[in-house]
């Protein structure tokens, strides 16, 4: 019997790689229209390989592209640059459709719910609490709870002792098989890969698969 659920925070139940890219996109437009000279597209290419090799919460990324680019840090170009990337970001950071109905059915069941990202701690509570779902959980591990990514198991072995529950009393649901679904089975979790938040992925191990988070209250019946 499922006692917990514990989710994925990007992808899984906010959209955050639509968020990440349209924010990106109104930062790069908000740069050209304060005298940056370059090509949107390039821009933005050159902007998420940035963030491929220092990570999409790196904190810097717009000064790290100016620098590249322009050789210095213009303050101008770069506030503006922040200020659209922000508003942006706000307006898009919403949980997928259905999230709080199911939230709200299974805190009604008795089913105990727990956050494992790999986020900065302050940034998922941020993320969670704009969304509005953030007291919906019991539990919320973060990367500085352990110092590890997922797959290891310790962000899994946090959850469940601060839980109080074994492995396979729970249910583990993300969007990246290699993370989520990999480093849950090691501890022998239930896993339900979430096929929304990730189209590109064919083949997982999960032992569910959904294309709508409310279709997780059928797996729990």
């Amino acid at each position: 019997m499922i006692k917990a659920i514990l989710f994925d925070l990007d992808n899984t139940l906010i959209d955050f790689m639509t968020m990440k890219r349209n924010s990106c996109e109104a930062a790069i437009s908000a740069m050209i229209d304060s005298g940056l000279n370059i090509n949107k597209e390039k821009a933005l290419k050159l902007l998420f390989k940035l963030y491929d090799q220092h990570g999409l919460e790196e904190k810097t990324i717009f000064q790290k592209f100016l620098k590249q680019e322009k050789g210095e840090i213009d303050y101008r170009i770069l506030a503006n640059a922040i200020v659209a990337y922000r508003k942006v970001r706000t307006s898009y950071l919403q949980p997928y459709p259905h999230t709080d109905y199911v939230l709200i059915k299974l805190k009604s069941k008795g089913i105990k719910l727990a956050i494992v990202s790999d986020a900065p701690k302050l940034k998922a509570w941020v993320r969670l609490m704009s969304m509005k779902i953030g007291n919906f959980f019991d539990v919320v591990v973060a990367y500085e709870d352990t110092g590890k990514l997922k797959p290891h198991k310790s962000p899994f072995e946090v959850a469940l002792k601060k839980l109080n529950l074994k492995p396979e009393q729970c249910l583990m649901v993300g969007d990246m098989p290699h993370r989520d679904i990999a480093g849950a089975k090691k501890l022998g979790m239930q896993t339900c890969f979430a096929k929304y938040g990730n189209q590109k992925a064919k083949k997982t191990k999960a032992d569910y698969e959904i294309r709508d988070i409310k279709e997780l209250l059928d797996i729990i019946k």
